[in-house]
């Protein structure tokens, strides 16, 4: 299975995955880029996959099954309209054409019913994972988000994770500020910068890497809970109100 990124916007990526001539289309929030691709390579729409309801993620979907109907696989707790095959947590998702299959986890936070797939190695995340950072608290709690993350926390090491948007950068300046004496994310730091010099994606990155550099990701550290606790002035207790700490004070970081 071969997987490509679209940019679309400013910054979100729409994930394809290929095999042989079937292609299925994750987050699809613009039809025109995936349009292309289809007539370019003469390929066939065999899919769509949403990880939650926000219009920069599903705004393409109208168009795409206008022109290539396919079965559109969705969060079921979402309200979006064009979802054919509702999903829920631990379903699986086998594409029509394809061999691979992908076990669907509920990780909400982001929005009440957000969902991430994950097979194959590889993790299509949408908006709660990102490279050095997470999605805001748009509908959920940071208590959902905290057990959202810890859960893609447990996968393997060396899965890819596909975020749906180019934040790294961007995130990596908030967690060099949250946990500075870290040096494997100053080196991090370091290769995201030559990236974005030649313009150049930083995703998809490993979850061993996310763990090492993420402060989202590493709230039971002790230098993130203390960088927290003088940040908002209190003590916190655990890593549950670490992280909330940390989303509030990523929400006004310049």
């Amino acid at each position: 299975m071969d997987i490509q990124a679209l940019r679309a916007f400013e910054d979100n990526y729409i994930w394809l995955l290929r095999e042989g001539r079937c292609v299925v289309a994750v987050d699809p929030g613009d039809d025109s880029p995936v349009l292309r691709y289809l007539a370019d390579e003469n390929a066939s729409l065999a899919a769509i996959l949403l990880t939650h309801h926000h219009g920069d993620h599903t705004g393409g979907v109208a168009g795409l099954i206008a022109r290539h109907p396919a079965p559109v696989y969705g969060p079921a707790n979402e309200p979006i309209a064009s979802i054919t095959v509702p999903l829920r947590e631990g379903d699986t998702v086998i594409p029509p054409g394809f061999k691979e299959n992908f076990r669907v986890l509920e990780v909400p936070g982001h929005t009440r019913g957000h969902i991430a797939y994950y097979g194959h190695g590889a993790l299509f995340c949408g908006d709660t994972l990102f490279g050095c950072g997470c999605g805001r608290l748009f509908e959920g709690t940071a208590e959902q988000m905290w057990a959202s993350l810890s859960k893609l926390a447990a996968l393997p090491p060396d899965t890819k994770v596909f975020c749906a948007h180019e934040y790294t950068q961007s995130n990596i300046r908030f967690a060099l500020a949250v946990e500075p004496g870290n040096v494997t994310l100053q080196e991090r730091a370091g290769r995201v910068a030559q990236l974005r010099a030649s313009e150049q994606a930083t995703v998809p990155c490993t979850l061993a890497e996310e763990c090492e550099t993420n402060p989202f990701l590493r709230c039971a550290e002790a230098e993130v809970a203390a960088s927290a606790a003088r940040h908002c002035g209190t003590r916190l207790a655990g890593p549950n109100e670490v992280f909330a700490a940390l989303r509030e004070w990523k929400n006004s970081f310049r």
